[in-house]
């Protein structure tokens, strides 16, 4: 009889099953919960950066945290000026140091401008060079123009550059992907990134950009980014610069180069003339691409070499 009720499985009382349960999902809870205020902030701005806006609701599964938690947090954020709380959620403050959306959002912003100024970017990629490519919306558009070209090397730190040029391009062209942590926007950044690029040397960098502005050049919201473009400047001969005119006037947290530093930049005709002036005088060479009629135009040292057909210094040549 002794054998046999040792043998019996002993039954646990439904209490203490109950409160086992508990605590197993205390304990589940735990595991899942940043140990951090910070690291759940760090988080939670991560995902806005990337999406632009996130739920609260959202936010409470993934950290395992209570609805009051998250919000608490949020109005932290809110209060450092890192986003804005709307209904249900939070939102990124564009224009903002810190505001980096992440490449599917920027893929679809200015997506004409940044195909000509690809186009234009394309025509000074000479066959059989050594380029680096950074990270970005207008440089992945630069990428797919580069499928055909012959004998190319390039160097580059954003994984959809790497992607589309590993299966579209051709078996005589070498793509080295840097390697690093991953950003918003695709980047891979970090020392890592920079150790390797930093042993290279390259023809020409064509480089995108956050944002542009006279005094604090081109930047950039993450701060490691910045590092690696820079590292990317540093191996190449010569940078040429791609952003679209909603760039002009954005001012990232980290600068990557001043705009003296660029010999080329490709733009599009949507800046306004002051911009273009203040570029004009900086850059060695500026091109700007028409949308409406996709026709380049080309400043050197602050002569304009292709003038519009209707600018008055045509009218006056003819």
């Amino acid at each position: 009889m002794a054998d046999q009720m040792s043998e019996e499985p002993q039954k646990m009382d439904p209490d203490r099953a109950e409160h086992t349960r508990d605590e197993a999902r205390v304990v589940d809870s735990a595991v899942r919960r940043p140990a951090l205020a910070r690291q759940r902030q760090a988080l939670i701005l991560e995902q806005v950066r990337e999406h632009g806006a996130v739920r609260v609701a959202d936010l409470v599964t993934s950290l395992g945290v209570s609805d009051m938690t998250v919000r608490r947090d949020l109005e932290l954020l809110q209060e450092r000026g890192l986003i804005e709380k709307v209904h249900g959620g939070a939102a990124a403050i564009e224009g903002s140091s810190l505001f980096e959306p992440g490449f599917t959002v920027k893929s679809t912003l200015m997506e004409a401008e940044k195909e000509l100024i690809a186009v234009s970017a394309a025509s000074l990629v000479t066959p059989g060079t050594a380029i680096a490519i950074s990270a970005g919306t207008t440089t992945f558009a630069l990428a797919r123009r580069l499928t055909d070209i012959p004998g190319l090397t390039v160097l580059t730190n954003s994984v959809p550059v790497a992607d589309v040029l590993y299966k579209d391009g051709r078996s005589d062209q070498t793509v080295i992907l840097s390697g690093g942590v991953r950003t918003p926007s695709d980047a891979l950044v970090g020392p890592f990134a920079v150790d390797v690029i930093r042993s290279l040397h390259v023809d020409s960098v064509f480089m995108g950009t956050h944002g542009v502005d006279p005094r604090s050049g081109f930047t950039t919201p993450n701060i490691l980014e910045a590092e690696t473009n820079r590292a990317l400047i540093q191996a190449g001969r010569r940078l040429i610069v791609l952003a679209d005119h909603t760039k002009w006037g954005i001012i990232g947290i980290s600068s990557v180069a001043r705009l003296e530093e660029a010999d080329t930049m490709i733009t599009d005709g949507g800046l306004d003339t002051t911009a273009r002036e203040q570029l004009a005088a900086a850059v060695r060479r500026l091109i700007l691409v028409d949308v409406a009629t996709g026709e380049r135009r080309t400043i050197v040292g602050g002569v304009d070499e292709t003038p519009y057909p209707d600018d008055p210094a045509s009218r006056a040549q003819a």
